[in-house]
């Protein structure tokens, strides 16, 4: 077999393992005051406005899937995005016979827990994976915002269902 497939390989592997994490360093939340989205370790890395958009996209999609957790006195939950991939793609890329391609987007943050004094209370670090076709047609001219939004919508569902209510 190919170098290039056990890389995939383990990198699928290293996934399902991280994916199996609990949440046991995030304490149970039923509500929280308020939810923010932190890019600034992307705009510190020069994402400009890539980084912009998947902010305003992450916080749409939290707000969403949080949504009857959201209000009253709990503490806020802060979602700091460390780093976003988004691979250069240009339609399948498949050879016959191998199936689908591997171009895979990937984001990586962790969820903070932050009390009313500003002291973290919990953490629970996650990166998330998609194949880099979830946008769409390659071709269109809104296929990387739609790669972004698909991205940090799966990245929020995952979220929500993986922190602890109570």
């Amino acid at each position: 077999m190919r170098p290039r497939f056990w890389g995939r390989l383990a990198g699928l592997l290293l996934g399902a393992v991280a994916g199996s994490a609990t949440a046991s360093d995030f304490p149970a939340t039923p509500f929280f005051s308020d939810i923010r989205v932190d890019v600034r370790p992307l705009l510190d890395k020069g994402g400009g406005l890539q980084a912009e958009a998947l902010a305003a996209d992450l916080t749409e999609a939290l707000r969403k899937n949080f949504a009857g957790r959201i209000g009253g006195r709990g503490p806020r939950l802060v979602v700091v995005v460390s780093s976003l991939s988004l691979r250069p793609y240009t339609g399948s890329g498949a050879r016959p016979g191998l199936g689908g391609n591997f171009q895979t987007d990937y984001m990586e943050g962790e969820a903070l827990l932050v009390g009313p004094r500003g002291q973290v209370l919990g953490r629970y670090p996650q990166m998330t994976t998609t194949p880099s076709s979830y946008g769409g047609a390659w071709y269109d001219s809104q296929f990387e915002q739609r790669r972004l939004a698909a991205i940090a919508d799966i990245y929020a569902q995952w979220l929500a269902r993986d922190l602890p209510r109570d």
